[in-house]
């Protein structure tokens, strides 16, 4: 049976109680690139395709969201795969607890899972 292949990592998600404030210190001493939005993205390309660019995304919510775990889950980590479905159906198939829900828009399919330490796990298949 083949496995789900995580190809990069799309997005890093830190958890923080003045997520703006959080931003802004990584911008003014670090120097990442916040955007308007609240987020940084970092262009890359694919080692083994340099014709595809690929792009990892660093952003702070706020400490109220439920978009990644509980409270206790102070980050979420977005993994590229090629093929959401066929992840989705192979960590099933392995008997892996998985989201039934997906989202799609403009950046992509995401999809969810957690791993055995309960933390959620977003992976990410962008757009062709």
């Amino acid at each position: 049976m083949s496995t789900c292949r995580v190809r990069g990592i799309g997005g890093v998600f830190l958890r923080a109680s003045d997520y703006k404030g959080l931003n802004e210190w990584y911008r003014r001493y670090l120097g990442v690139p916040i955007t308007e939005d609240g987020c940084a993205v970092f262009k890359w390309r694919d080692h083994s395709n340099p014709m595809r660019e690929h792009a990892t995304v660093w952003s702070a919510f706020p400490k109220d969201t439920d978009y990644f775990g509980n409270e206790s889950q102070q980050c979420m980590i977005n993994y590229i795969v090629e093929d959401l479905d066929e992840a989705l159906s192979q960590l099933r198939a392995a008997g892996i607890e998985v989201d039934e829900a997906t989202e799609e828009s403009e950046f992509g399919r995401f999809g969810w899972l957690s791993d055995p330490e309960g933390n959620r796990i977003e992976l990410w298949e962008p757009p062709k």
